[in-house]
């Protein structure tokens, strides 16, 4: 339920300039589970009661399920043996045959379990077709009763299609009972690590490994640890919360099963209160990062901060606390920022795990971007044992300070809920107060003031650790993308990243693209038709935890489906829209599309976001006009620093830059975006360079060559392009460095320069090459003899000199 309880005008408290100081004691503890891991690598050993052991199995010359077994496949005949969780396909696309006996004691009334069929399973038994389950990693149950033979064998027939990868019966097979099951975590040493951690990146490159996720060979492993739970959370609920695990966790704590979640971009939690014990527990978790879900470096590991958290039976739910900003009249600018009268609404939604009613009291302080108290609301509520509910609280703030690129003002809500005179929970949460709009014909408006987005997509792997980032490392990459390229946007293709990230653009002033991983509920790196989307619990996931953010200024739902032009495709992407619309409609929806516009998602989203094709912005536009348009994916120019000439043999790709056939060169990609207004803005292919998707080339290229800045942050030429027309301040680059072989003397050399200047001058030596005129939103390019010394660029704007740049030979 939903109630709008309290409404209150916030004056009086910010002339008084108090500072709250925090409870001494808050109710609610969170602890970092980061240190002192134990990794191993392997699979998992579950030993399930009347698992079926013994299988076999050959290649199926179908195309499609039969509604009975062939008579010479029901004999076994030409079978091989083969294991539980082989891979039987190796990429083959296809079917197989799988058949095993059903143990002794098996009934009649009883049902067959399947842990996981990859990917399509259709169940036989004693020949007759009794069950199907379309799609991979999910358990199914299929009844015995309807072709059971008494007194006899039965045998049990599974054909499996594999539609992609690896493929076959990866999952146990078994009659469930009520024994337990075994566990056997492997033995010998555990090596000691930290989390974050993401085990994938120390391998060895191999060529026979997948070349998309960067020849990195990806295998299972373990994390052990123990902790501690205090005797005074002996009464509370404690949760264990994973920021990202990827992928396919299972967890264990004392030996027990606590949970699964497969998915490696969502973050989650586990209620582990029935588990654990004051005192010492031992936490063991398996991962399994085999199957991919993209096609760049997934890594693998536990890769996000891991949090034991404890809290009272009556607490705030997990996301429970959620700001709204309604900013509805005029908005002053001025040098120290935009200000407006400003309207919260305070959602705060509580649970009440205790076997009787609760009356408590919420009571939210809310405070300035200085740390002043603005006042506190108070609510006295009644909630029903196990029941939960969201209540609402309003708040005008007359002259509250607006976040923006520059002046990132963040508010503070603290949260406390009090129950029997004393606090019982607490919760702190940062938010914005800001206005964004999209005009179809103006583009992008933050406080109403337009604003172009020059953004950057990136992939979430860093030098060295890979995946596995501290926070700090999120905070280094938004900060090098505002400095070296005067970004001001950023996409996170083609998932959520870890919860750092956002706080960093929050603090530093940086626009957010939140991207969702999966079209509707599957696994898989794209969605088949007929793909199921009922639950879309990641997507959930995303906009509850990321929806206080004031630098999230649209949800991205997918990014180049095959569905994305299909009228299923747009019911799925329907569905979607309905799911983000429960917990946030402050933000338009929308996706990355490569084609299939303007149809598909084009009918229902919000705003149309367009893959490269820089040429269909404008008809896009007059079919269209009253959708706002923005290039979700531009360039893909492939350049390295200090490169010459292209090497497929090293892996070398040229500075003076290419792109693959699909893709544009930079300047082919910003200026149409660049030169009409409706096109609110772009995200080029990528800010950093990133492990996998090695293009132009293939094996011993390792690693992507798109990143306007290399893996750890140095900036390649073309990288001034977008420095100089996202920046306004005057400014000139040449390349190459002027320090080449002696080879090269007298050897013409090709000189590019990135200017947003009006004319350019090349001075070699003191002498002047030539004059030239910088067309906008272009490069000049000189061919010079090489002559040792110094090479020297200036710009001119009105005739006077605005900048130099200068290269010497060492």
């Amino acid at each position: 339920m939903k109630k709008i309880i309290s409404s209150m005008l916030f004056t009086a408290a910010v002339a008084v300039g108090v500072v709250p100081t925090l409870a001494a004691h808050n109710p609610r503890t969170r602890t970092l589970l980061d240190f002192n891991w134990g990794w191993h690598a392997g699979k998992i050993a579950l030993v399930r009661p009347g698992a079926i052991q013994k299988w076999h199995w050959k290649p199926a010359n179908v195309t499609r399920a039969p509604r009975r077994v062939p008579a010479g496949i029901l004999h076994g005949h030409h079978f091989k043996t083969v294991k539980t969780g082989t891979d039987v396909f190796h990429g083959r696309v296809g079917f197989a045959w799988f058949q095993a006996r059903l143990p002794s004691g098996a009934r009649a009334d009883q049902a067959i379990r399947f842990d996981n069929v990859d990917d399509n399973g259709t169940v036989y038994l004693n020949g007759r077709r009794i069950g199907q389950h379309l799609g991979y990693g999910q358990k199914f149950s299929v009844p015995l009763k309807a072709a059971w033979r008494s007194g006899g064998k039965n045998v049990l027939t599974v054909l499996v299609q594999n539609t992609a990868g690896a493929g076959g019966i990866i999952g146990q097979v078994y009659i469930p009972s009520g024994k337990p099951v075994i566990l056997r975590p492997p033995t010998g040493a555990w090596k000691k690590v930290q989390i974050p951690n993401d085990y994938i990146v120390r391998g060895k490159f191999n060529p026979s490994a997948d070349g998309g996720h960067g020849y990195l060979p990806t295998y299972p492993a373990w994390y052990r640890k123990t902790f501690r739970v205090s005797a005074a959370d002996k009464h509370k609920i404690l949760w264990l919360y994973f920021e990202g695990v990827y992928r396919d966790s299972r967890i264990f704590i004392n030996g027990k099963f606590v949970g699964r979640h497969r998915g490696g971009y969502a973050s989650f939690r586990l209620n582990i209160t029935k588990f654990v014990r004051p005192g010492s527990n031992k936490l063991l978790i398996h991962v399994d990062p085999v199957r991919t879900e993209g096609w760049w470096y997934e890594g693998g590991g536990i890769y996000r901060n891991v949090w034991l958290i404890a809290v009272h039976k009556l607490h705030i739910a997990p996301y429970g606390t959620y700001v709204i900003s309604h900013v509805p009249g005029h908005i002053s600018h001025g040098a120290s920022g935009a200000r407006a009268a400003a309207r919260l609404t305070i959602e705060t939604t509580v649970r009440n795990n205790r076997a009787t009613a609760a009356h408590f009291a919420i009571l939210s302080t809310v405070l300035n971007p200085a740390g002043k108290l603005l006042g506190t609301l108070r609510l006295g509520e009644r909630l029903a044992a196990g029941a939960s509910a969201t209540m609402k609280q309003s708040v005008i703030v007359p002259r509250a300070m607006l976040w923006s690129l520059h002046h990132t003002n963040l508010y503070h809500l603290r949260t406390v809920i009090k129950a029997g005179g004393k606090a019982v929970d607490e919760k702190h949460t940062t938010f914005g107060i800001r206005t964004i709009r999209f005009d179809p014909k103006h583009g992008f408006f933050l406080n109403g003031r337009h604003v172009e987005l020059k953004g950057e997509c990136n992939h979430q792997d860093f030098p060295a650790v890979g995946i596995g980032s501290s926070n700090n490392l999120w905070w280094w990459r938004v900060m090098m993308l505002k400095k070296e390229l005067h970004a001001n946007a950023y996409r996170c293709s083609h998932n959520p990243v870890a919860p750092a990230f956002y706080r960093a653009c929050d603090h530093l002033g940086m626009l957010v693209m939140d991207e969702n991983r999966h079209l509707g509920d599957t696994q898989s790196a794209k969605s088949p038709m007929g793909v199921p989307y009922k639950h879309l619990a990641a997507l959930k996931s995303m906009i509850l935890r990321d929806r206080n953010h004031p630098s999230i200024i649209m949800w991205s739902m997918c990014n180049e489906e095959p569905l994305e032009g299909t009228p299923y495709g747009a019911k799925v992407f329907k569905a979607m829209m309905r799911e983000v619309h429960k917990f946030d409609r402050t933000r338009p929806i929308t996706c990355a599309m490569n084609g299939g516009y303007p149809h598909g998602f084009t009918h229902v989203e919000n705003l149309q976001g367009i893959n490269y094709h820089p040429g269909d912005y404008a008809w896009m536009h007059k079919d269209k006009p009253n959708m706002p348009i923005f290039g979700s994916e531009t360039g893909s120019t492939c350049s390295d620093r200090g490169v010459i000439t292209s090497s497929r043999a090293k892996g070398l790709v040229s500075q003076y830059s290419m792109h693959p056939g699909w893709a544009q060169l930079v300047w082919d990609a910003w200026k149409p975006i660049a030169t009409e207004p409706f096109v609110a803005g772009g995200f080029n292919w990528t800010g950093f360079d990133y492990r996998g998707e090695p293009t132009p080339y293939g094996w011993p290229d390792i690693n992507s060559h798109f990143g306007l800045l290399d893996v750890c942050g140095f900036m390649k030429p073309t990288g001034y392009y977008y420095r100089a027309w996202f920046g306004h301040k005057p400014l000139v680059y040449i390349s190459p460095e002027w320090d080449l072989p002696r080879s090269m003397l007298g050897k013409k050399v090709l000189v590019r320069c990135y200017s947003n200047c009006a004319v350019v001058k090349l001075f070699l030596n003191g002498k002047l090459i030539s004059s030239k005129p910088m067309p906008k939103y272009m490069v000049v390019d000189w061919h010079v003899l090489y002559t040792p010394g110094k090479l020297v660029v200036k710009g001119y704007n009105h005739g006077r000199q605005a900048a130099t740049f200068t290269q010497r030979t060492t």
